[in-house]
């Protein structure tokens, strides 16, 4: 995957463009990504990168939330902008049904019959549908289909 080059392609193009608000959002991604790196000393794995930008998208959505319930709809749509960036270096998202197929496969193979599974099962999900669903959005369909 290596983002870092990717996003220095893309925010040297917004410059040419002179996008001002797309440049600001490639670099603020790619800050968090270059700080992380050399928090490790070392470059970033696929899985790193992609936990960086979670990271980085639940605080934009967060932050979405906090202004647009203030009623400060400038800060909100600077938010929402850089979320839609960001969003562009994300994987796929998984459709509702492809999770729950996902999660049924799971539980018949860890033989899950009660909600005390829910740790297996989980265990086993998370790996699958990293980066392309929320955890806790996961959590909650697991929990039903346990109940």
């Amino acid at each position: 995957m290596n983002l870092i080059p990717r996003i220095e392609d893309e925010l040297k193009q917004a410059r040419l463009a002179r996008d001002d608000e797309r440049r600001d959002a490639l670099a603020l991604i790619l800050a968090s990504l270059k700080s992380a790196e050399k928090e490790l000393q070392r470059p970033l794995s696929e899985d790193e990168e992609l936990q960086v930008l979670q990271r980085e998208r639940k605080k934009r959505v967060e932050a979405f939330e906090a202004f647009d319930q203030a009623g400060r709809e400038e800060q909100a749509d600077k938010e929402d902008f850089e979320l839609e960036v960001l969003e562009e270096f994300m994987p796929e998202p998984l459709t509702e049904e492809e999770l729950e197929e996902i999660i049924d496969d799971v539980i018949a193979e860890v033989g899950a019959t009660s909600i005390r599974d829910l740790g297996r099962v989980m265990a086993d999900v998370m790996p699958q549908v990293s980066g392309r669903t929320d955890g806790s959005a996961v959590s909650q369909l697991v929990r039903e289909k346990l109940a």
